[in-house]
C-alpha cells in the first residue's frame, strides 16, 4: 500500500484538489478569483445603441425597492446579468460590490439575476453582506441588443443609451481603469 501511495502521490494529490474544488463550497468562486482580469474600457466604442422604449422592464427588487429599467434611462447605467448558481458570477461578485461602494454617485447599480430563485438570491446576498442593488425581471422581455449567451454579462450604458462596453465572463470591475472610465462618463 505504501508503495502505491508512493507511486501514486501526484495522482491523489490532484484528485484530492479536484473533489475540494468541485465539492467543498466555496472553493472554486476563491480560486477563479485569482484569475479574474479587469475588462478593457476603452473611448469611443460603442458596440450599439438602447433606444428608450427598450427600457420597458419592470424590476422586482431583491435589497432594493422595485423598479422600471426606465427609471435608469438618462442615467450612466452598470448592468449586469448573473445568477446566484454560476460560480464565475459568484467569483466577481466582490469585486462588483467594491465598485458600488466607490462609483455609486457616479453610475447606476442594476444586477439582475436571471434563472434563479428569490431566495436563494437573499440568501446570497445576505450572507455576504451585498448591498449592490439586485434585482429580478418581473415583467417585460429583454431587447435583442442586450442579449447574451454567457452569465455574467455586463453592460456599461451611456445616459443617452449608448451601450459603451459588453463584458461576457467573470471579470475585476474593481480596476483603476474601471473607475476612470465611469467617472469620465458619469
Amino acid at each position: 500500500m505504501k508503495d502505491f501511495i508512493k507511486k501514486n502521490k501526484g495522482n491523489i494529490v490532484f484528485i484530492v484538489f479536484v473533489l475540494v474544488f468541485f465539492f467543498v463550497p466555496g472553493v472554486r468562486e476563491r480560486v477563479m478569483r485569482v484569475f479574474l482580469f479587469s475588462p478593457s474600457v476603452e473611448e469611443g466604442n460603442v458596440q450599439g445603441v438602447l433606444r428608450k422604449e427598450e427600457y420597458d422592464i419592470e424590476l422586482k427588487g431583491i435589497n432594493v425597492p422595485d423598479a422600471h429599467l426606465s427609471d435608469f434611462y438618462g442615467k450612466t447605467l452598470f448592468l449586469n446579468f448573473w445568477g446566484s448558481w454560476c460560480p464565475p458570477c459568484r467569483a466577481e461578485f466582490p469585486s462588483i460590490q467594491e465598485l458600488y461602494m466607490k462609483q455609486k454617485e457616479n453610475a447606476h447599480f442594476v444586477l439582475i439575476a436571471m434563472q434563479d430563485e428569490e431566495q436563494k438570491v437573499r440568501d446570497f446576498l445576505e450572507k455576504n453582506q451585498y448591498t449592490v442593488p439586485v434585482y429580478m425581471i418581473d415583467s417585460g422581455q429583454l431587447p435583442e441588443i442586450l442579449h447574451f449567451n454567457v452569465f455574467p454579462t455586463t453592460f456599461i450604458i451611456s445616459k443617452n443609451g449608448e451601450i459603451l462596453k459588453k463584458d461576457s465572463g467573470a471579470a475585476d470591475w474593481n480596476s483603476s481603469q474601471v473607475h476612470r472610465f465611469l467617472e469620465k462618463n458619469k
